[in-house]
């Protein structure tokens, strides 16, 4: 920006004073001059990000209607030039809360966008919707899927879906299931039973509708299951053994011990129930948590094949598994609550990626006073719960980190 003072130098000669005033200003707009160019320099470096994605439409280009992106095949420079305004205006136009997000993690406005076989503007000319609701609705959507694994932040609810069943327990959905997929697998008590109860989906589990039922060869210890791509995962009485049976064939495809790991209430949680063995999955895979007299009763983590269910690598911890009131494995950490009563919170977490641990201090509410069972959903991103009879669900808040194609 230049600035031009003009004086006639047969007019009246300026006083001290005014010179002095007429520096000041200058200087001042200098410096809002300097300010301004470089957020404007800020804002060109996001429309990069803009420009790189939009130059697979800008081969056939056609005229440019003045609003809302009416014409396919339209980019987001071309809708700049014609309206006459800076990449700054532009930008500053679109001040939602999607834009906020992608600032936070430090991604380029469109690394989220282009989730689909037909472009953006495509999008919002089919569904007559502006740019700002098509940002919004693939942050919240489609960008699910960019999300890498995150830390524990918070836990909040619970909502409780129902109440049945014993004190004790195990509920949960398939995380690898399709979303149209939800049925719901029931399992009340945590030994003595070998009955398992299928729902079609959530609301027919509510109206106690049961589509199936299984009668597996063997009965269970504790209330550790899983259900992981159509088969279920389970302790089998008595013994150190794993289970996986297949909802599909009605048969068991594999079993195996663990080597070590105590059982029938050798290394319980906090609340007995022979829950010695807890099998768990998340976005990394499938797990299992136990303890050894190896390792003075403490928690020993173990990544578990899903096929073979042979355990590929152990981690052990410095946390008594009797101390331990539940556990749960998020992205690839183990999550333990100091207690299965009132009061409890998620108290120590063990990262299987650094193989090192932290104390924490995420609280939440145990509303029926006692936990029987707490186990993550990668799909769902939230925490099953049996506690004291009912049926709860907990919501659970990462912190993500974005992944961007520099990262693959």
């Amino acid at each position: 920006m230049s600035i031009c003072l003009c004086y006639n130098i047969y007019s009246i000669y300026p006083t001290l004073v005014q010179v002095q005033n007429m520096s000041q200003s200058i200087e001042v707009l200098n410096l809002r001059t300097q300010r301004d160019f470089q957020y404007v320099m800020k804002m060109e470096n996001q429309m990069k990000g803009l420009r790189t994605k939009f130059r697979q439409v800008e081969d056939d280009r056609k005229t440019i209607m003045a609003k809302n992106f009416q014409v396919q095949n339209i980019t987001a420079l071309e809708y700049i030039d014609v309206h006459n305004i800076t990449a700054l205006e532009y930008i500053d136009v679109q001040n939602i809360t999607a834009l906020e997000y992608m600032d936070v993690h430090n991604i380029t406005p469109l690394e989220c966008i282009d989730v689909q076989n037909i472009t953006a503007v495509e999008y919002i000319d089919v569904h007559n919707i502006t740019a700002l609701e098509y940002i919004d609705n693939q942050i919240n959507i489609n960008c699910m899927g960019k999300l890498t694994c995150g830390k524990l932040m918070k836990i909040t609810g619970p909502v409780t879906i129902k109440t049945s069943g014993t004190r004790f327990g195990a509920w949960m959905t398939d995380p690898q299931a399709s979303q149209r997929n939800n049925r719901v697998w029931y399992m009340d008590s945590y030994t003595n039973s070998k009955i398992v109860r299928e729902y079609k989906t959530m609301e027919e589990f509510v109206a106690n509708v049961v589509s199936r039922t299984y009668n597996l060869p063997f009965k269970w210890e504790g209330t550790g299951h899983v259900v992981y791509n159509g088969s279920l995962y389970y302790n089998k009485y008595q013994s150190n053994i794993i289970v996986k049976y297949s909802f599909e064939t009605g048969r068991v495809l594999a079993q195996r011990a663990l080597e070590y790991a105590g059982f029938h209430n050798t290394y319980p949680y906090s609340w007995g129930g022979y829950s010695d063995i807890d099998v768990m999955a998340d976005e990394l895979g499938m797990w299992v948590v136990y303890a050894t007299n190896q390792n003075a009763g403490n928690i020993v983590i173990a990544q578990m094949d899903p096929d073979t269910l042979e355990v590929q690598k152990t981690w052990n911890t410095e946390y008594s598994k009797r101390n331990a009131g539940e556990s749960f494995m998020i992205c690839g950490t183990l999550y333990i609550t100091n207690s299965h009563l009132t009061g409890a919170k998620v108290y120590y977490s063990y990262s299987t990626k650094t193989s090192s641990y932290e104390y924490t201090d995420i609280p939440f509410h145990n509303q029926y006073f006692h936990m029987s069972m707490l186990d993550y959903n990668a799909r769902e991103r939230a925490l099953y719960a049996w506690n004291n009879g009912h049926q709860v669900l907990f919501n659970v808040t990462l912190f993500h980190v974005i992944k961007t194609e520099d990262d693959s």
